[in-house]
């Protein structure tokens, strides 16, 4: 790839509007391949550093050396994560993204960033998850991954082809219709709320499996539950079992539980407060056919919430 880090420092007009032109591009990478909106961020952030130093005029294709810089920080950061996440205290779940209602408006959101896939990403090696990353929701090309990644091109697209393979035989081919979507979860939400078991299991799908992401959290499975009288009993009795005492101080009385339906990954999700304030999000993956639930990932974590919590 073109480009000379050892030379003086371009940090004229037409490198920051490369870099601008490119931000979004250099979040999604590392989005998608982290999980993670602070991590992401952070990358983006260090890329502008190290850009910073590069003579910028001599960099045929700022695109792709800018791809490079943000997927290698990426990877490193991955690699250090690993150690954390063992220690972590039940399911680990990628971070939501707080998009809007047309995902099309962020950077090409699609259904590359919906939870469902970025649980699927999770399953992948960190080489695989880059070239499908790069490749599906980028379109690079195999030479430009295999420069990115310091690979052969031949390597690049075997990571590739086993990557695709897995995606497809854990994704459902076609999505839902966004209005369905919407209808589902907010009836979802309605009869959580409710403690209504029997509009609960209504809505699930019998072999539904609900993960709960809350690092050891009081009132949260630690463990994936299955089945959909398990999942809607465990839903009905423990959500406000749950709210009733998450992120509130021992003296501090108990607020009303409320609800409401917010935009992550392109898609809605469910809201859960007490008395206004985030405790968590129900993301639904629903069977495009049935319109059933088959997963519920429940994000309780409020170190994850951050970026909802502020944009609410």
């Amino acid at each position: 790839m073109p480009g000379d880090t050892q030379k003086m420092p371009d940090t004229g007009a037409a490198a920051v509007v490369d870099f601008e032109s490119n931000r979004d591009l250099l979040f999604g990478v590392a989005y998608r391949v982290l999980g993670s909106v602070a991590d992401a961020e952070d990358v983006v952030q260090e890329s502008w550093l190290r850009w910073n130093r590069v003579d910028a005029s001599q960099v045929a294709d700022p695109r792709s050396y800018l791809a490079q810089i943000a997927t290698r920080l990426a990877l490193d950061r991955l690699r250090r994560a690993k150690a954390s996440r063992e220690d972590y205290v039940g399911p680990w779940l990628p971070e939501p993204l707080s998009t809007g209602p047309d995902a099309e408006e962020y950077a090409g959101l699609s259904e590359s960033v919906s939870m469902a896939m970025l649980v699927v990403l999770e399953t992948l090696s960190p080489l695989e998850r880059v070239a499908f990353v790069l490749r599906e929701a980028f379109e690079f090309s195999f030479a430009d991954i295999a420069e990115i990644l310091g690979r052969s091109e031949t390597s690049v697209r075997q990571l590739f082809r086993r990557a695709r393979l897995h995606v497809r035989e854990r994704r459902p081919r076609f999505e839902n219709d966004r209005a369905v979507r919407r209808q589902v979860t907010e009836r979802f939400m309605a009869a959580c709320l409710g403690s209504d078991i029997d509009a609960l299991v209504g809505l699930l799908a019998p072999d539904v499996t609900l993960w709960s992401d809350a690092n050891g959290r009081r009132g949260l499975p630690r463990s994936p539950v299955h089945g959909a009288q398990t999942v809607s009993r465990m839903l009905a009795n423990g959500i406000k079992k749950f709210t009733g005492s998450a992120a509130l101080a021992p003296d501090e009385p108990v607020g009303p539980l409320g609800g409401s339906i917010v935009y992550v990954n392109g898609g809605p999700a469910a809201v859960l407060t007490v008395a206004g304030k985030l405790v968590g999000v129900v993301v639904l993956d629903i069977d495009p056919e049935s319109s059933f639930v088959t997963r519920v990932w429940m994000l309780a974590n409020l170190e994850k919430l951050g970026s909802l919590s502020d944009n609410r």
